[in-house]
């Protein structure tokens, strides 16, 4: 008879020594460490101090303190609209010290971005814009900045989500945000949030006070965006109508009248003399609905779809005045741009 005792109890104890082994994860953390490092190599030289106000403090104005990613090699620099705000007098100081001036291009509050050019300098680090349409949920991202004032800090995390929304300091929505949980302070508005190929996918723009790894960054398909629309006219171009309104609820009986299934609109409050919404002859209380076969459900729709594709275009209307569906004919001229 055969003996499978000793076997068994052989097998059992190799298990058992096996299963009791360290897994040695250093190579994962190795990694991990590297692609920061290389990251951080390859873009922190392109990332600069944003300064504002006068440079000798005074009690009349007040300087202010961000970051900024330059973009090519002749000075272009992106940061945030909040950063630069009204200032006159702006500074850009370099990972070695140097500081120079700067004069703005254009600024777009309702994407909170700004573009910069840097005086007197050629032959900057610069960094590439990424596509942001290719990040996926979890992927390792690198914010570069200059939080509080510690310069060329850098911290790491994952995209969190993407798609979000989130409102812009001209009271719009900014489509596309990215949301991380990259650590982000003040100062750190304007840097970039970069991928572990060391492309910037994002241009960091907001953090949730007293929440914990919540912070935002705007995507770089939308910064490409306004990049090209500042550097062919000075500013974003966008439809404009001439209206005032908030987002409403549609009662349910005038939305069954009409045969809509709209549950919300953007419920005009008023109107501009002369503008294309009065010339149309849209009035107080009107609730659009439907503009350019888009459905309307707010303010915020109507406002995403009065982009500069729009802008001298007859545009088909739908409106509810007094619980009846009314088709009205608009022609959107181009919104003056912001000063």
């Amino acid at each position: 008879m055969l003996d499978f005792t000793s076997d068994i109890v052989d097998d059992a104890s190799s298990s058992r020594t096996a299963a009791a082994a360290p897994v040695d994860d250093r190579p994962l953390l190795d990694a991990y460490s590297n692609a920061v490092i290389d990251v951080t190599d390859r873009v922190g030289p392109a990332v600069v101090r944003v300064e504002t106000g006068p440079k000798v403090p005074n009690g009349r104005e007040r300087g202010g303190l961000g970051s900024g990613i330059v973009i090519s090699p002749d000075g272009l620099v992106l940061t945030n609209s909040h950063v630069v705000g009204a200032s006159k007098e702006i500074r850009l100081r370099d990972v070695e010290g140097h500081v120079g001036d700067a004069r703005v291009l254009g600024v777009d509050p309702d994407t909170d971005l700004a573009l910069l050019r840097a005086n007197g300098v050629r032959d900057l680090p610069y960094a590439a814009l990424g596509n942001s349409k290719t990040l996926r949920r979890g992927q390792l991202v690198i914010a570069i900045g200059n939080p509080l004032g510690f310069e060329s800090t850098v911290t790491a995390g994952v995209v969190s989500a993407l798609g979000r929304s989130i409102r812009s300091v001209s009271g719009r929505t900014i489509e596309d945000v990215i949301q991380t949980d990259a650590a982000l302070n003040p100062g750190n508005s304007g840097g970039p949030l970069v991928s572990s190929n060391a492309e910037v996918i994002g241009i960091n723009t907001a953090i949730i006070n007293g929440a914990q790894g919540i912070c935002f960054a705007v995507a770089s398909n939308t910064a490409q965006f306004v990049l090209a629309e500042i550097i062919r006219h000075g500013y974003v171009r966008r439809a404009y109508i001439g209206v005032a309104g908030q987002t409403a609820p549609v009662p349910r009986r005038h939305a069954v009248l009409a045969g809509v299934e709209n549950k919300m609109g953007a419920l005009l409050m008023q109107i501009e003399a002369d503008g294309p919404a009065a010339k149309a002859g849209l009035l107080p209380g009107d609730v659009v609905i439907r503009l350019d076969g888009v459905e309307i459900n707010g303010v915020d729709d109507l406002i995403r779809v009065l982009d500069r594709d729009r802008i001298g275009r007859r545009l088909a209307m739908d409106v509810l005045r007094l619980g009846r569906l009314r088709a009205i004919d608009i022609d959107p001229i181009e919104r003056k741009p912001a000063r």
